[in-house]
């Protein structure tokens, strides 16, 4: 199948588009395969046989057998993502698994896919790596491990559907896989302490001695409520939980995460990054800074590339320990952030201009200007703790370079709106606060004329162009209450809502796609979905926010999924990650880790102490 439209979109977009034509199928030998293709008015099934013709019994690994389903899933321009894209949100649940494919712009149909027949245990990825971070690859859906004796046969089918969005995306799935069971949990990650819930509703009629639930080696307790299967305990020590689910005979799973509580996280990691990731040398000019780690070889990592060198995103772990001394006090953790902030001041932040530098020298070979809100975040973040107007001037004056050099015209991840003109309120310096609300009011007039017409960055498209357009003008909202900013923002949110998908695992939930971010901070410089990546955070921040200005309690649920999706990148003993590749294979390399570096994912921590702080 080469082209795939609905007969009713202006746009004529082909949903199944990619450098493998749809429905390639890759065996080992001694296998062949039966492909068939049935249209049923709106919908088509497709059925793929796979034949052991080899005398001798045949024995598959996951990675062995693979079926190509290029849903068309790439960033080219903003016109092209709204009109003619989609994003592809894939479960492989055993025999329940779904693709859910969303149009970018969530306008007009959709189109779906619920396994019938067979099981899929999990997808890799082929990109076209010339398109480096702008294209997400073609998809390959992997049949579970089988064995086969010569001349024995498993079936693999499925039904491609149209729908109108996530609810009834979901609502099909019973509609056309009358085996179809429904998995979903009040939270996917939880803190010790909390409790876990687990609701299992099959589509079909059972009978409590039709289920059978096991999470490792161990049977689980659960009652059964009418329709719904219900599993209810504690969450217990720190591990992941997977719940593996047999209702007559039909099997899935779910995945759930337990880890140490906020405070004891937060403090494990502020210790980590105190102990281990600060460099000491006076000799050096990197003296105080705090750089990324390397798991494997236990030791502080720096590289002048500019994901791996000593400023950008890694400020970010000055911020965190900025938050966390506002409500615990530590010396060690106080002196170590005194030796970071000499470090900035010294090597990456001009305090009579605002210019914020790349790298440690005053670096700005290249002038980034995500750096600038960032800087502002950090001086801010200062301030709450130390109650030092200079600090609350930095961060004022970081913004105005910021603006200064184009910045209304750039959707930047971060901007502090709300925070500084607060913080300048609260001071009284009301002549700086009226000069950076006219370059914020600008901003936001930016990016309401632009509309969905996105200009491209560092990615031609991505959720962290959408995110900010959307928490930007959501803050711009709740400063002034001037309704305009609510309504440009209803729309961003619409659009910012699609790349988050539903599976049923701690790593997907709520987790907006990502799929460049292990390739450039990561070590092994492996392209591919992370789920998650802290940037995903980004989406949970704009929930909270238009949860408060619509008065939508679900979206404040939502959110704090969204912002617990990305606390995986966390160990129990501090350490981290920068981004977990989530597919099996990534243009036939192993995934499915967590990459050695922690690098810059202290951003999703801070993100979730916040909302928490808030949130009490």
């Amino acid at each position: 199948m080469k082209e795939l439209i609905h007969s009713d979109d202006m746009y004529q977009m082909n949903w199944i588009e990619g450098n493998t034509e749809w429905g390639t199928v890759r065996v080992i030998d001694g296998i062949e395969v039966k492909a068939e293709s049935e249209k049923k008015g709106d919908t088509i099934t497709e059925r793929y046989t796979f034949i052991n013709v080899s005398g001798k019994d045949i024995f598959t690994s996951i990675r062995d057998i693979g079926i190509y389903t290029p849903f068309n899933d790439d960033y080219t321009d903003a016109v092209t993502c709204m009109t003619k894209r989609c994003h592809t949100h894939i479960w492989c649940g055993g025999n329940i698994a779904y693709v859910m494919a969303l149009k970018m712009s969530g306008e007009g149909k959709h189109l779906g896919l619920v396994l019938t027949e067979g099981s899929i245990a999990g997808y890799s990825v082929e990109r076209d790596l010339a398109k480096r971070s702008n294209d997400r690859g073609d998809f390959i859906l992997h049949p579970a491990s089988v064995s086969l004796v010569p001349g024995e046969s498993f079936t693999v089918a499925w039904t491609l559907f149209w729908h109108d969005g996530k609810e009834d995306f979901y609502n099909k799935l019973k509609e056309y896989n009358q085996g179809y069971i429904h998995v979903s949990a009040e939270k996917y990650l939880v803190f010790e302490g909390e409790s876990i819930t687990v609701r299992i509703q099959p589509a079909f009629e059972f009978t409590k001695e039709d289920v059978t639930i096991i999470k490792g080696d161990k049977p689980v307790d659960y009652t059964v409520d009418g329709e719904t299967i219900l599993i209810e305990e504690q969450a217990g020590d720190v591990g992941e939980r997977a719940y593996n689910i047999a209702v007559k005979g039909i099997k899935t799973h779910c995945n759930i995460l337990v880890m140490p509580t906020i405070e004891e996280l937060a403090k494990r990691r502020c210790y980590f990054i105190a102990k281990k990731q600060q460099y000491n040398n006076p000799a050096s000019g990197l003296d105080g800074a705090y750089l990324s780690y390397d798991n494997e070889e236990k030791c502080i990592h720096y590289n002048k590339a500019a994901d791996h060198n000593g400023g950008r995103e890694r400020v970010c772990m000055g911020i965190l320990i900025a938050k966390y001394l506002q409500t615990h006090k530590d010396e060690l953790l106080d002196e170590s952030l005194k030796k970071y902030i000499v470090y900035v001041e010294r090597e990456l932040f001009d305090r009579e201009t605002g210019v914020v530098y790349n790298d440690y020298q005053r670096d700005n070979s290249w002038n980034r200007l995500y750096n600038y809100p960032w800087m502002s975040v950090f001086f801010i973040e200062l301030y709450e703790l130390y109650h030092n107007r200079e600090y609350l001037l930095n961060a004022y004056k970081a913004m105005k370079s910021f603006y200064a050099q184009g910045g209304a015209h750039f959707y930047a991840i971060e901007v502090p709106l709300r925070e500084i003109v607060l913080c300048l309120d609260k001071e009284g310096m009301i002549t700086e606060k009226e000069d950076i609300m006219s370059s914020f009011a600008a901003h936001c007039d930016y990016i309401i004329d632009n509309g969905l017409n996105y200009p491209a960055h560092e990615v031609n498209y991505e959720q962290s162009i959408v995110a900010p357009a959307a928490n930007i003008l959501l803050q711009m909202y709740d400063i002034t209450k001037d309704e305009k900013y609510l309504e440009a923002a209803k729309l961003q949110v619409k659009v910012l809502e699609q790349f988050n998908g539903m599976q049923p695992d701690y790593h997907m939930y709520e987790v907006a796609l990502r799929h460049w971010d292990g390739y450039w901070f990561g070590k092994r410089k492996l392209y591919g979905d992370t789920f998650p990546h802290y940037w995903s955070s980004l989406t949970g921040n704009a929930y909270v926010d238009f949860a408060n200005a619509v008065g939508d309690v679900s979206y404040m649920q939502r959110a704090e999924a969204s912002l617990r999706g990305s606390l995986s990148m966390f160990m129990p003993d501090g350490s981290a990650s920068c981004a977990y590749v989530y597919p099996v294979s990534v243009n036939g390399t192993a995934a499915g880790f967590y990459d050695p570096y922690a690098n810059d994912q202290d951003w999703a921590l801070y993100y979730y102490i916040t909302f928490s702080e808030n949130a009490t």
